[in-house]
């Protein structure tokens, strides 16, 4: 009798797992430390803060009798209420009228600069000024603050908002044209080339299609600038001499000198100047970091 042999099935052999060698188990120690060392960076930072807020709820007396880390005995708002009645809203305001009074203008000018450098890209005028403006971005603040004082004085602007607010916008434009330029130059030309043949101008096509596209990108300026202006110091240092004159970072300067052994008062002045900013960038945090990634990573 003839037997017929059945074919033979073979198992499909799965993959061993390999041991991880001597490479990945190095790899997996660094993954440690890095872990190690970003708990240690992020308590470098925390406790500072959690010192610089606990301490201004604290009662003078308390703040030298215990633990600097501790929470306060008795919670009290004694300090923030005598660095409110020491005029400190004056100086919030004068912080909000130089911040708005730089961002606006500095964006709008920016923007349609951009705008004109990337549309008008053959013409060698355009070129000089873009050289110009990147020019300005090699220049810092410290170098120019002597012509800059010059300046306001023959302008008679001296010991004025307007002397902060004109060189801030001169500061600002420069690198507000590189990041928003980028962001123009991504504009696809068919758009521009559909809206020129409707009979759209340019003054039509800056408003109606750039700017709509271009809008995270003057978020992320303005956001940029306005925190820029707000924490400036050297131009109302310099610019500036009557005390109703002052922003927030001078108005600290001051209130350090003036409270130099009421440290919980001082702390108390340093959370109201910090907390709008750490308010805007709570909102805008993802816009910012995204709008600055994105323009120079092109």
């Amino acid at each position: 009798m003839a037997t017929t042999l059945s074919p033979r099935t073979e198992t499909p052999t799965q993959p061993t797992a390999r041991k991880p060698g001597r490479r990945g188990r190095r790899l997996e120690r660094r993954n440690w430390l890095g872990s190690v060392m970003g708990w240690f960076w992020l308590a470098v930072v925390v406790i500072p803060l959690y010192w610089i807020v606990v301490t201004s709820f604290k009662e003078q007396s308390d703040y030298f009798a215990q633990n600097p880390l501790a929470p306060p005995q008795q919670w009290t708002l004694d300090n923030y209420r005598l660095v409110v009645e020491s005029d400190f809203p004056r100086y919030f305001l004068n912080s909000v009228v130089v911040a708005a009074g730089t961002t606006v203008p500095a964006v709008l000018v920016a923007f349609m600069a951009a705008y004109a450098i990337v549309r008008g890209a053959g013409s060698r005028l355009l070129a000089v000024v873009n050289g110009l403006f990147m020019m300005g971005l090699a220049i810092p603040l410290q170098a120019a603050i002597i012509p800059i004082y010059l300046l306001i004085i023959k302008l008679h602007l001296y010991d004025s908002l307007a002397a902060i607010v004109l060189p801030s916008i001169a500061f600002a434009i420069p690198l507000s044209v590189l990041v928003l330029a980028n962001f123009v130059r991504d504009v696809p030309r068919d758009l521009f080339e559909s809206m020129r043949v409707d009979g759209a101008g340019e003054w039509t096509m800056l408003w109606r299609l750039a700017f709509p596209l271009t809008r995270p990108a003057l978020v992320t300026v303005s956001i940029y600038t306005g925190l820029t202006v707000w924490n400036g110091f050297l131009l109302p240092l310099i610019l500036t001499q009557s005390p109703d004159k002052r922003t927030l970072p001078l108005a600290l300067w001051t209130f350090q000198g003036q409270y130099s052994v009421n440290v919980p008062a001082v702390l108390a002045s340093v959370v109201l100047t910090t907390l709008p900013i750490v308010v805007l960038y709570a909102v805008g945090r993802r816009q910012l970091v995204g709008g600055l990634s994105a323009g120079f990573s092109k």
